[in-house]
């Protein structure tokens, strides 16, 4: 409810008290007591400034009319439409359609402080901040792929060379098949891996033990190769070495190469005495195993696997409430379950502890069948303890979903903003080109 007089939009002359301003072509009749409300505005100013002082009303305002005691700006009048709100409700609300950025810049001409937004007005101008950052780190990485090389030293621009050669796939053709053939490297060191285990492909060795097949660890081994390569290339031509050896898909890529190696110096270059060792040799099993990391490799050359894992992380919180419901649910059905099988003879129920596997394989909708209730009231939780497990999954599915798909959408609009900028960048450094030489 409107406690003080209402602004008033009409083409008649102001009263005494009253200020005229025109916005874009907007006409708008304010009152000055209610300007003075935030003195320091631009709008408190022109009401307080005398009309013959010419100098101070030119640096206020674009235009002036004496005649109808009007001031004139070439300012956005929707976004003036909500400043004014200020001077009445002392909170300012960004209305949809208008850019928070130019709506900021609106507020530093009229003199208003950023403080009287309201709060859900501010995490929206934050959101917009952190995209407007988004880009500009988009756009310095797509000029530095676009730029010619201005390197000092010719070791310098081979460097940058090998760079982009090695993780810019889009920066030329040689680099597209680079990418494509370490994408194809991984594929097949994984089928390699799953491949390997077959007992009929398998070959024996001088001790009557299956190992792996010679064309198997030789395909392996060139995979090996090439992933040693492609790693030791990408360290050397990488600009800033300590953030490529922290980076968590490099650590990745680190962790799949290594295992080989270590395997490859215990069984070659270790003495046969301490291979016989039981520990040796399931050290040795156990770094064949973290072959596994290699298709973590993966997502390197993927966007959509990049994409979940960025959408998972800002998940954490649903994921952190779907893990408190099933720890919750499995903690009691659990021990409901074994309280109310104690009474059959034949129970599969011996212990809580024992039941806790029972009831994630039952709320998970899995059924093993190990472990099943043989009593009615043990059934009838089982039940229960499914239709539970079954909404407490569902619950959060669809915000990680809808971060996923949020997420995805923000990086199409981002990069195609940042290709946008740096088009129009382009045509304005042309434009410069043409002036100079014109001139």
């Amino acid at each position: 409810m409107w406690t003080i007089p209402k602004p008033k939009y009409r083409g008649d002359l102001c009263a005494e008290g009253e200020i005229a301003v025109n916005i874009g072509g907007v006409r708008v009749v304010l009152f000055g007591d209610v300007l003075n409300r935030y003195p320091e505005s631009r709008l408190a100013e022109l009401v307080n400034c005398s009309t013959q002082n010419s100098e101070v009303i030119s640096s206020l305002c674009d235009d002036f009319d004496p005649g109808r005691k009007e001031f004139y700006f070439d300012r956005d009048p929707d976004a003036f439409k909500c400043i004014i709100d200020v001077y009445y409700f002392d909170e300012i609300h960004i209305k949809r359609g208008i850019c928070p950025i130019c709506f900021i810049k609106e507020m530093e001409f009229w003199k208003i402080d950023q403080s009287v937004l309201d709060e859900c007005c501010k995490s929206y101008l934050s959101e917009k901040e952190e995209e407007l950052k988004e880009i500009a780190g988009k756009v310095k990485v797509i000029l530095e792929d676009l730029e010619v090389d201005q390197c000092i030293t010719r070791t310098q621009r081979c460097q940058r060379f090998l760079w982009k050669l090695m993780e810019k796939p889009g920066s030329s053709l040689p680099a597209r098949i680079i990418a494509i053939a370490s994408f194809l490297s991984i594929l097949v060191s994984a089928v390699v891996m799953c491949v390997g285990t077959i007992p009929e492909l398998q070959v024996t060795d001088a001790e009557g033990k299956l190992v792996e097949h010679p064309t198997l660890e030789a395909i392996e081994t060139a995979c090996m190769l090439w992933f040693t390569t492609e790693f030791l290339l990408r360290l050397a031509s990488s600009p800033n070495k300590l953030h490529f050896a922290l980076s968590i898909m490099n650590i990745i890529d680190f962790m799949a190469i290594m295992p080989f190696y270590v395997v490859l110096s215990l069984t070659y270059l270790g003495t046969s005495s301490m291979m016989e060792l039981t520990n040796v040799q399931q050290a040795v099993q156990a770094l064949r195993i973290m072959r596994i990391a290699r298709i973590f490799k993966l997502a390197r050359h993927s966007s959509g696997l990049q994409t979940l894992t960025y959408a998972l992380k800002r998940s954490l919180k649903e994921l952190g409430l779907l893990l408190m419901y099933m720890g919750v649910g499995i903690f009691v059905f659990s021990a409901l379950g074994y309280t109310m099988e104690q009474s059959h003879p034949e129970t599969l129920f011996r212990s809580i502890p024992q039941s806790f596997w029972w009831a994630i394989i039952t709320m998970t909708t899995v059924g093993y069948g190990d472990i099943y209730p043989k009593t009615t009231l043990g059934k009838c939780n089982a039940a229960v303890s499914f239709l539970c497990g079954v909404i407490a999954i569902a619950l959060p599915i669809h915000p990680i979903i809808n971060n996923f798909v949020i997420f995805y959408n923000k990086q199409k609009v981002l990069e195609t903003a940042a290709k946008h900028e740096v088009e129009l960048m382009e045509l304005k450094s042309g434009r410069e080109a043409r002036r100079k030489s014109s001139d």
